[in-house]
C-alpha cells in the first residue's frame, strides 16, 4: 500500500472528514433556518438559496466517492439523448442493491449539474436527521410514513408543490421501497406468484402505487423518465465504509437513453418520454412492472457479457465538489488544531479527559452514520409488508 492509500485508511482522517461534513452540515442547517423569512415574500428565492446550500452538504458526499476513493465511472446510453442531461426535470428510476445506492443516485445528478436541486421519496423517519435530514427539509423533499392509506394525500401534495420549481430536478425514486436481500426477494417473489406476475431475479417487486402518483402529480412538468439500474464489475460489493477509506471500485451505469453515473455501474435503458407513461393508474402500473422485467433482462445480460449494449461514456468530473471540500476544511480545521493545542499545553488531566471522551462520542456517531447505510442494518420493510399481503 502506498503512502496516501496508507493515510486514506487512517481512523484520525476518517474522524477528521466526518468532523468537517457534521460542522460544516449543523452550520448550513442554521443558516437554513434563518432562510424562511424569505419563504412569505420571495418563495422563489428561498428555493435558489436553500439548492446552493444543500449542495455544500451533498456534494461532500460526492467529494469521497469522486475525489477520495477515486471510483470509476462509465455511463453506457443514447448519445442523443446525453445532451439533454440535466437540461430537464426527469423522473429517475433507480434500483435499490448496495449499500451507497444514494451516494451514486447524487453522483449522478452531480455530473450533470442538478445535485442541489434534486428530490426524493424518502422514509419519514430520515427527516429528524441532522445535516442530511434537515436539509432534505428546507429542499421540500417528499417524505412518507410508507403506509400508503396516511401517505396518499400527504405525498400528492408536496409533488404538486413542485410544479412551479424554479430549477431543472431530478426526482429520485426507488421503486422496490427497500434494498435488495436474498430474503425480501424471496418473499417478494412470493407475492409476485399470488399476484399472477412474472417472477424476477434480481429485483423486487416495485411499488407501484408511489410512482403512479409522482408520475400523475409531476406530469407537464417533468420530461422524461429515465431508467437506471446500478452495478458494479467483477463482482465488486461497494459500502460506504470501503468509500471512507478510499477503496476504489468500477462502476458502469446503463442508461434507456439516460445518463451515467460516477462511481459505479449503472444501467439505465432509454430516455423515456413522459408521455409514453399511461395517465391510468391500473395501467402505469402495469407499466411499470414490464419495465422492471426489462430491467432483469438487462441485468441478465451484463452478467453474462460483462458490458452494456450502448455506447460507453465517461462524463467529465467536475471540481466544484473538491473546492467545496477544501473550503470547509480550511474554514473548520484550523480552529479545531488550534483549540486541541490549547489543550495540551493546558495540561490539565479534566481538559484532556473531556476531549477523549468526545473522539470516542464522535467515534461512535461516525459508526453510526455509516451503520445506516448497511444492508444488514436496513429497514424490515420488504420483509413485514410484503408478509402482511400475502396474508
Amino acid at each position: 500500500m502506498d503512502l496516501v492509500g496508507f493515510l486514506k485508511s487512517q481512523f484520525i482522517c476518517h474522524l477528521l472528514i466526518c468532523y468537517i461534513f457534521i460542522v460544516s452540515g449543523l452550520i448550513i442547517n442554521f443558516i437554513q433556518l434563518f432562510t424562511l423569512i424569505l419563504w412569505p415574500i420571495n418563495k422563489q428565492l428561498f428555493r435558489r438559496i436553500n439548492c446552493r446550500l444543500a449542495y455544500c452538504i451533498s456534494s461532500q458526499m460526492v467529494m469521497l466517492l469522486e475525489w477520495w476513493s477515486g471510483t470509476d465511472c462509465t455511463l453506457y446510453t443514447d448519445p442523443e439523448s446525453y445532451h439533454k442531461y440535466g437540461k430537464e426535470n426527469a423522473i429517475v428510476i433507480l434500483n435499490h442493491n448496495f449499500e451507497i445506492d444514494f451516494l451514486c443516485g447524487w453522483n449522478f445528478c452531480e455530473r450533470f449539474g442538478v445535485l442541489g436541486s434534486s428530490k426524493v421519496l424518502a422514509k419519514k423517519e430520515l427527516s429528524y436527521m441532522p445535516v442530511i435530514g434537515w436539509m432534505w427539509y428546507f429542499l421540500e423533499i417528499v417524505f412518507c410514513k410508507r403506509k400508503w392509506e396516511e401517505d396518499r394525500k400527504t405525498v400528492m401534495q408536496k409533488l404538486l408543490n413542485l410544479r412551479d420549481y424554479p430549477e431543472n430536478f431530478w426526482f429520485l425514486i426507488h421503486c422496490e421501497g427497500t434494498r435488495f436481500t436474498e430474503q425480501k426477494h424471496q418473499i417478494s417473489m412470493q407475492v409476485a406468484e399470488a399476484k399472477g406476475l412474472p417472477k424476477l431475479k434480481y429485483h423486487l417487486l416495485p411499488r407501484t402505487k408511489g410512482f403512479a402518483v409522482t408520475v400523475q402529480c409531476l406530469r407537464n412538468v417533468v420530461s422524461a423518465v429515465y431508467d437506471s439500474t446500478l452495478n458494479f464489475r467483477n463482482n465488486e460489493n461497494p459500502t460506504l465504509l470501503g468509500v471512507l477509506n478510499g477503496k476504489k471500485y468500477h462502476a458502469d451505469l446503463y442508461v434507456r437513453q439516460v445518463i451515467h453515473i460516477l462511481i459505479t455501474f449503472w444501467h439505465i435503458d432509454v430516455r423515456i418520454p413522459l408521455e409514453e407513461v399511461p395517465e391510468d393508474e391500473q395501467e402505469c402500473s402495469n407499466w411499470l412492472h414490464k419495465l422492471y422485467q426489462e430491467k432483469d433482462a438487462f441485468q441478465e445480460e451484463y452478467y453474462r457479457r460483462g458490458t452494456y449494449p450502448a455506447v460507453p461514456i465517461i462524463p467529465p468530473r467536475r471540481p466544484w465538489t473538491l473546492l467545496n471540500w477544501l473550503f470547509w476544511a480550511l474554514l473548520l480545521l484550523y480552529p479545531l488544531f488550534k483549540l486541541l493545542i490549547n489543550m495540551i499545553n493546558s495540561g490539565s488531566s479534566l481538559t484532556l479527559a473531556s476531549f477523549a471522551f468526545v473522539i470516542v462520542i464522535a467515534s461512535v456517531g461516525v459508526r453510526w452514520m455509516i451503520g445506516v447505510t448497511e444492508i444488514n442494518k436496513g429497514s424490515t420493510y420488504g420483509n413485514n409488508d410484503n408478509k402482511q399481503k400475502q396474508k
